[in-house]
């Protein structure tokens, strides 16, 4: 079908608190809560009304923007800032097609960003949670589901962000997408988390059938051997067949790398988890990361950018140096994702032989609700088999949303949740129930509930809810 010209009527942002029941560490941040952000739209779709749709995302500190001169709290009022500028831009957007929308809030952002002295993750943050709620509203007004929507091109996905693809390309990996039954879960073992004992790793295991696992690494080699060698001896002992990724979210160095994987290699006890290893995520800082090629021994693991990603040409540009994959999350932007799915499919149809080029399921804490649901049927559609899923395990159910709405996220989709002590998200059989998320609108069969949600707000000084 043809692209519908859309107009954006009205686009309002909230916020929530989001408190942790566990610290969550990912490189030298630790994190005991986090806003969440959420995004309503009204859009007008030519020729099918007007339709509502809505999206919700954590904003998590110091992930975004790591520079040290940012304080935690200036990194979220970046987050916050990022948000109500795409929302205040879609005003002045008029009439186009989804994905035309999305080029020029990019456009538009990127100048922000500059003024702003943010960075340009933070600055496709606010971009990104307009785009998933602008395309939960097409979807919603053409009474399909996300997949149908963008097996069709009804986004009017091109090719005027990646020169480097054809319209041809883009039109058969659009074609190949696939509603998502199931996915498994990828579990993260943060730097703060226990191994063994009580409310550790060993816990989750026995909660849940769990198969893929992501290790955080520290930066410290002979610390990190210590950490996987006590990872290892749980998962050997369980006598299961595993697969783990490692993420060092930026703390290595190259020589500090090479210096791990040579102590990993010459421990017998580490040969099961290193045969199992998929591939290493984000290892160096991402102000270095394009600056020299991957060594040639660090190259061979399979090595993936994240944080780096903060350009449409990123995965092309690391690919050049070495490195065999991105990470997918909406938080990022969905239509980079989606692009760098076809550079992957076509650049693997173009290779004999070697490791394939990938693009990975990452999470960064995705809560219950409309962000785990939209991020986890986004990934499966691309045939995705695994997806990273932390935000149950720091996050208790779906924390300080009302009872309600809770409900009504259980009453759609009984299968992704379940109820306990209180409704979280269903893990047990290691998979994540995706079968009821395909229905008209992006994966949003239930909504948040607006009149809980307060406007977005700047931050307190100890960066806590007012």
């Amino acid at each position: 079908m043809a692209a519908p010209r859309i107009r954006i009527a009205e686009a309002e942002a909230f916020e929530r608190w989001t408190p942790f029941v566990r610290p969550f560490r990912f490189g030298a941040v630790t994190v005991e809560g986090a806003f969440q952000a959420f995004v309503r739209v009204v859009v007008e779709v030519e020729g099918h009304g007007r339709a509502t749709g809505m999206t919700a995302e954590l904003m998590p500190p110091k992930w975004f923007d790591k520079r040290a001169e940012r304080s935690t709290d200036d990194t979220v009022r970046d987050l916050k800032a990022s948000l109500a500028a795409a929302v205040a831009a879609t005003r002045d957007l008029g009439s186009d097609t989804a994905f035309g929308h999305h080029a020029n809030l990019q456009a538009a952002q990127a100048d922000w960003a500059k003024a702003a002295d943010a960075t340009a993750l933070s600055a496709s943050f606010g971009v990104a949670q307009v785009d998933k709620a602008v395309l939960d509203g097409l979807s919603r007004a053409l009474g399909q589901g996300f997949v149908s929507v963008l097996k069709a091109n009804a986004v009017g996905l091109d090719n005027r962000l990646t020169p480097d693809l054809s319209e041809a390309a883009i039109t058969s990996r659009l074609a190949a997408l696939s509603p998502g039954r199931s996915i498994a879960i990828r579990h993260t073992v943060g730097l703060t988390d226990r191994i063994t004992g009580e409310d550790s790793l060993a816990t989750e295991m026995d909660a849940a059938d769990l198969r893929y696992f992501k290790i955080k690494l520290g930066g410290d080699p002979a610390a990190d051997i210590d950490r996987l060698l006590a990872i290892a001896s749980l998962l050997e002992a369980r006598g299961i067949d595993y697969r783990a990724t490692v993420d060092a979210n930026e703390q290595y160095q190259p020589d500090a790398l090479s210096d791990l994987l040579a102590r990993a290699d010459a421990e017998p006890r580490l040969a099961g988890l290193m045969g199992r290893l998929l591939f290493i995520e984000q290892p160096f800082d991402r102000r270095v990361t394009f600056e020299r090629p991957l060594p040639v021994d660090v190259a061979a693991r399979g090595v993936i950018i994240d944080e780096a990603d903060d350009a449409g040409d990123a995965f092309l540009r690391a690919r050049s140096l070495g490195y065999r994959g991105v990470s997918s999350k909406c938080c990022k932007g969905l239509y980079k994702a989606l692009l760098n799915t076809v550079r992957a499919a076509a650049w693997n149809a173009g290779t004999t032989g070697g490791p394939a080029f990938l693009v990975s399921a990452e999470d960064l804490t995705c809560q219950a609700g409309l962000a785990v649901q939209q991020d986890s049927a986004f990934v499966a559609a691309l045939g995705l088999t695994h997806v990273e899923r932390n935000g149950h395990h720091y996050v208790d159910g779906f924390a300080e949303a009302p009872a309600a709405e809770a409900e009504a996220f259980l009453t759609a989709h009984p299968g992704l949740y379940t109820r306990s002590d209180r409704i979280r998200l269903a893990v047990a059989s290691g998979r994540l129930d995706l079968s009821t998320l395909d229905g008209p609108g992006f994966a949003s069969a239930a909504m948040p509930d607006v009149a809980s949600l307060s406007p977005l707000t700047t931050l307190s000084a100890q960066g806590l809810p007012a």
